[in-house]
């Protein structure tokens, strides 16, 4: 059994703290992911609001997006993974989609029956060109309220944040930002 003098001194005795971030810095952190996160889920509707305009009902946002990053590139899958714009089983998916509904051209190498080559379609490059003129048009808006001067910190800060998940993810052969 415990004396007295024992369950006084341990009650005396301050909570040992972890070495933990200031709260301030914790509620910055957890609010830019979040921040993140919405900025993209708004970015994709704003491509969906644009396909609806231009009546584009066989393909998705993200894959129109997939559509524009391989613009007037020809590319294997396999690039498109390696430029850190999509997760694996996705990319495989879509582009199938892409494919199905005649926006992307694709072909197997003759060198390597495991590697495929895509590209846009006559119907890709149509859908691609109004894309670009949509962003053409948001860049061109934004300039009015920003500057490249904010974009580029932004995306700096940004760099260093997908950069350090890298890192703490431990995710090696996968390009960081």
């Amino acid at each position: 059994m415990r004396s007295s003098n024992q369950a006084a001194q341990t009650s005396k005795t301050p909570p040992v703290k972890r070495n933990s971030p200031p709260e301030e810095m914790k509620d910055l952190y957890l609010g830019t992911v979040r921040l993140l996160e919405r900025l993209h889920r708004q970015f994709l509707e704003l491509v969906e609001v644009e396909l609806d305009r231009l009546k584009v009902e066989d393909i998705n946002n993200v894959q129109s997006l997939i559509l524009f990053h391989i613009g007037r590139d020809n590319l294997t899958v396999g690039e498109l993974l390696t430029r850190g714009y999509y997760l694996g089983s996705n990319v495989s998916y879509n582009v199938r989609k892409l494919v199905e509904t005649g926006y992307l051209v694709q072909e197997r190498s003759v060198h390597d029956r495991r590697s495929s080559r895509v590209f846009l379609s006559d119907k890709g490059l149509k859908l691609y060109d109004k894309l670009n003129q949509m962003f053409d048009g948001q860049v061109q808006a934004f300039n009015e309220i920003s500057s490249a001067k904010d974009l580029d910190a932004a995306t700096a800060t940004f760099k260093r944040l997908g950069g350090f998940w890298h890192t703490l993810g431990g995710l090696t052969g996968r390009t960081a930002f």
